[in-house]
């Protein structure tokens, strides 16, 4: 539980931090909590030569742009949690954002740092895929708007460039519209084997593919005026679970439905705020 050697960087600037990255390339990798990145390389399952930690940045807070949600991407877990904004303008944020880890990795770890980390099990991509956020991202180029439907693109991977940084995310306010966030994991706080969010008509799904996916099917269908349970039937639809120690294939294929069906129920029956 030894990390290989490496260089620590503490930039107080976001271009500090993005020419520190553009200087040292590939050797570098970005740290945002912690609470991720420093397991793997305690266990050198990561061995980055430089590690450039975001805290000194200012990206941290929450506020509301008209009718747009704006979370810092280095928002810790607890505060996203505690915030009176996210939890009248996206309660699905906050809800998710209450199930990640323990008390410790919620307290130390950030949105953002999450987001990038890609986890396909992780809640809260789940989450931002279901509240349709948009990530801004910031390099030597500077300012990116990345849709969250591109910025998934497979195991620990995203749609950021090597030098560049993610600041904010941003979610349309939409506190009235029915949510839920459904998460079935062996121990309290583990990994989802399988996580569902709804907002609306719109649906995520954890842990069934490469990345966070959206359950399409299940969303045509409820588009459609079906049934809520006939739409939660389609919900593994395109998807490729993975079979691991966790549960297997079909296993998750048969949570995803049941899950989704408690999703929608659980959301439409939701008092409105």
């Amino acid at each position: 539980m030894i990390p290989a050697p490496f260089r620590y960087l503490a930039p107080t600037s976001i271009d500090e931090a993005i020419g520190a990255l553009t200087e040292y390339g590939e050797e570098a990798k970005v740290m945002a909590g912690g609470q991720s990145l420093l397991p793997l390389v305690k266990l050198r399952l990561a061995a980055p030569g430089v590690l450039v930690d975001l805290a000194g940045c200012g990206l941290q807070g929450i506020t509301v742009d008209g009718s747009v949600l704006v979370v810092g991407a280095m928002t810790a877990y607890r505060d996203i949690v505690r915030s009176p904004l996210v939890r009248q303008h996206a309660p699905l944020l906050a809800a998710a954002s209450g199930v990640v880890g323990d008390p410790q990795v919620r307290n130390r770890g950030t949105i953002g740092g999450g987001a990038a980390h890609a986890d396909p099990a992780g809640d809260i991509g789940c989450a931002l895929m279901a509240l349709d956020a948009t990530m801004i991202t910031q390099g030597p180029s500077g300012r990116r708007s990345i849709p969250i439907d591109e910025f998934f693109l497979g195991y620990w991977t995203t749609a950021l460039a090597d030098n560049e940084v993610l600041t904010e995310i941003r979610i349309p306010c939409a506190g009235d519209t029915p949510w839920d966030y459904q998460k079935f994991n062996i121990r309290s706080q583990d990994w989802a084997t399988v996580a569902v969010a709804v907002r609306g008509d719109r649906v995520a799904l954890a842990s069934m593919a490469d990345r966070v996916v959206r359950a399409s099917a299940t969303e045509r269908a409820l588009a459609s005026g079906a049934s809520l349970a006939d739409a939660a039937s389609l919900a593994d639809e395109a998807t490729t679970p993975p079979a691991d120690l966790r549960a297997s294939s079909g296993y998750r294929r048969n949570l995803a439905r049941v899950l989704t069906i408690d999703a929608l129920n659980t959301s439409r029956s939701r008092p409105s705020p």
